[in-house]
């Protein structure tokens, strides 16, 4: 008794009683902070809406007919993985290295906490953030404070925002939700991209050693770095793995070998302006950003998933023949002009070069007059250029060599397509998209197409029952109302008093072409153009005699549009590159639906199959057979332009049709004679070339040996031998 009075007075108790009373008052004090932290009195916490469905920037995917991906649009180079899709020496080597007891706390890890409290108050600093309130902090990140209380609030938000997580979401949903919000630096977002980034592989692929280094990675990107920081990643990467074979993860012996090896990396930065397609990709990106705005995406934020018409093999042999052709084509051109000058006639050109430059207009905002630009412009400065042998190579030149030396590149743009379906499988916009961004097959991109627009011609007069067979004067023709134009034959061939239709276009002979329109009538011009216009021709042509022989501009997308009705049966279906997009929960949000057009009688279509197909046999295009071998069914139109700055071929097979254009940026530049310069020399040889590949390919085109016959009977005599039995006289040239 004596005992407990005096301990009740003693100093001991009066401590002990304090004690307990500031324990208790501290837990009170505590729970209560953490209620108020819990109910938003210090800032709101995520609601339940926003931790199940977590906002972060996701790219939208561009991908090829067989899903493999083109490319992305992003803000963030983000992509999301599956947790299948993970490497198990990935989810290891990061539960080892941030979270050993992961499967074992549901959110904060006590008995960690309070041993990270102990190291810090010695002065050891050290994290103890577990991989979910890590994960609370990528998600729903928070304004860094310094002060003490408010460094405390906000950790106990990230523990809060980790319960809840960890609540709502299972073990491998959390695992793969931080590996798809991590930052692995060099833009990349999450493991899918980093993987790719750092080592072309998917993140299954990854092994041990590369998962450390990404793991390694992730403490902090620009110190760890792999490429900029070898020696501070290659530490970090062993003590990662000295973390795996301290939990097991992989043996010791193994640890002491890995630790050994250099870092391997296959490191490729992502990019738009290089890949495959890339004109392509960035056509569709202009179309989405308008149907996102109308739609209420974002294109770079809402991981959308676009699937494309592109087959990524026919691509690839498309990009790389037309980098090999034009680089022979250039040789022949510089050789062409080699010590001529062309400049002195074509000084606009320079002049108009100059003006559009960035350099100008930065120098015209510094308010510098035109003379002292035009001298800056005549001083040599340090630069790098494109090359075809050497690639990208740093030389002296003035700015306004360089604008010569970038207007002598030839150009070209290539369109493939399905005649049957529409599908656009091959979209080649140039030969560099990163010196020369110009798409050349884009429906805005333009040039004066020539002898192309032949065809419709021909095809309206076999509408018009005139027979192929039919003998056309070879002859100057005029027309009233056009006096003063009065054209003649590329060859100034008129030996050859008259021929057949057949012949006439095999041979791409002006003159038939012409007295074959006015055969047609008064008015035959508009019925031409009114028939191009139904065949998907939407630019402007104008109702002149002289459209006949092409002196329009149209583009590569309309041209093989436009005759792919001639393989399709005479059905014109718009050529289209996007099939469906999909939101990042899955769902169909947009799919295209194929646009068609009756043009032409499935007859009338036939038939000029046939006549195109004499330009491959034995015209203007006949390498295309005798030469280069291309088998099947192939039909085929050359076009030239009267200066030669525009080379066409758009040739045509039952399974595919593709065009192509070759020129210069300014029409300014060409060549000088039809050898060099006609559409059968500069873009005929390019197609031959494409086509060849394609046929080697193992099932990627299909071998159609004969035009399919129409159901319905044809009308027209198409045999010329039996055409001409009834004719007064059969000309000796007469061989069809």
């Amino acid at each position: 008794m004596k005992f407990k009075e005096y301990f009740y007075k003693s100093p001991y108790w009066k401590f002990i009683k304090w004690l307990w009373i500031g324990a208790f008052a501290g837990i009170i004090i505590l729970t209560g902070i953490i209620s108020a932290i819990a109910m938003g009195w210090f800032g709101q916490l995520p609601p339940i809406e926003e931790l199940e469905n977590p906002r972060t920037y996701l790219a939208s995917e561009v991908f090829g007919e067989d899903g493999t991906q083109l490319g992305k649009y992003y803000f963030q180079n983000r992509s999301n993985a599956n947790y299948e899709d993970l490497s198990p020496q990935l989810i290891n080597a990061l539960i080892a290295t941030e979270d050993i007891r992961f499967y074992e706390h549901s959110g904060v890890d006590n008995k960690r906490l309070f041993t990270i409290i102990l190291y810090n108050l010695m002065g050891n600093r050290q994290g103890g953030s577990t991989i979910s309130q890590q994960l609370a902090k990528n998600l729903f990140p928070r304004k860094r404070f310094k002060g003490l209380v408010d460094k405390t609030i906000t950790k106990i938000q990230e523990w809060i925002t980790a319960v809840h997580i960890e609540q709502r979401y299972t073990k491998d949903e959390i695992l793969t939700m931080y590996f798809n919000t991590v930052d692995f630096g060099d833009n990349s977002f999450g493991i899918r991209s980093a993987s790719k980034t750092f080592f072309g592989k998917t993140p299954k692929e990854l092994n041990a050693k590369e998962a450390a280094i990404l793991v390694g990675v992730l403490k902090a990107p620009t110190t760890f770095n792999p490429i900029r920081k070898y020696e501070n990643a290659i530490n970090r990467r062993n003590t990662v793995l000295n973390q795996m074979a301290k939990g097991k993860f992989i043996s010791e012996d193994s640890c002491r070998i890995f630790k050994t090896q250099p870092i391997e990396l296959n490191y490729k930065q992502e990019s738009h302006i290089e890949g495959l397609a890339t004109y392509f990709r960035e056509t569709l990106r202009i179309e989405l950003l308008d149907w996102c705005e109308e739609n209420g995406y974002n294109l770079y934020k809402d991981g959308l998933k676009i699937y494309t018409t592109i087959n990524p093999v026919m691509q690839a042999i498309a990009e790389n023949v037309v980098q090999e052709q034009l680089k022979d084509q250039q040789k022949k051109f510089n050789a062409h002009w080699k010590g001529r000058e062309p400049w002195g006639e074509f000084a606009e050109v320079l002049i108009s070069g100059m003006k559009r430059s960035d350099r100008y207009h930065n120098a015209k905002k510094a308010g510098r007059s035109d003379i002292q630009i035009k001298q800056e412009f005549d001083m040599p400065v340090k630069m790098r250029v494109f090359t075809y042998t050497r690639g990208e190579i740093d030389t002296m030149m003035t700015p306004m060599d360089s604008i010569k030396y970038y207007k002598y590149f030839m150009q070209c743009g290539l369109m493939s397509m399905d005649p049957q379906t529409g599908k656009i499988k091959v979209w080649v916009g140039g030969h560099n998209y990163k010196y020369f961004q110009y798409d050349h097959v884009n429906i805005t991109a333009k040039r004066q197409v020539g002898s192309t627009f032949k065809p419709f011609v021909y095809t309206v007069a076999i509408d018009n029952g005139i027979s192929p067979c039919t003998l056309i004067p070879n002859k100057p023709v005029s027309f009233e109302g056009y006096p003063d134009y009065n054209p003649g034959n590329a060859d100034e061939d008129f030996t050859t008093p008259e021929m057949t239709m057949y012949r006439g276009l095999q041979f791409s002979t002006n003159l038939i072409c012409l007295n074959v329109l006015k055969m047609l009538g008064e008015g035959a011009i508009k019925n031409v153009i009114e028939l191009a216009k139904k065949m998907g021709v939407s630019s402007k042509v104008e109702p002149y005699p002289s459209s006949a022989l092409g002196t329009a501009d149209i583009s590569v997308y309309e041209m093989v549009g436009a005759f792919s009705t001639f393989a399709n049966k005479g059905v014109w279906i718009k050529p289209t590159y996007l099939t469906r997009i999909v939101d990042k929960n899955g769902n169909i949000i947009f799919e295209n639906a194929p646009v068609t057009q009756e043009a032409l009688s499935e007859q009338t279509a036939y038939i000029m199959c046939k006549m195109l197909e004499k330009v491959t046999t034995h015209g203007t295009a006949a390498k295309v057979k005798y030469l280069y071998n291309i088998p099947g069914a192939v039909g085929g139109k050359t076009g030239t332009t009267q200066n030669y700055s525009d080379g066409w071929f758009i040739g045509i097979t039952p399974s595919l049709v593709t065009g192509l254009w070759t020129g210069w940026e300014d029409r300014a530049i060409h060549y000088r004679t039809i050898d060099l310069g006609a559409g059968g020399a500069m873009a005929m040889p390019i197609w031959a070339a494409y086509m060849q590949k394609v046929v080697a390919t193992p099932n990627l085109f299909k071998i159609v040996n004969e035009w399919p016959m129409p159901q319905a009977p044809i009308s027209i005599e198409l045999d010329c031998n039996n055409f001409m039995k009834d004719q007064p006289k059969k000309p000796d040239f007469m061989e069809e």
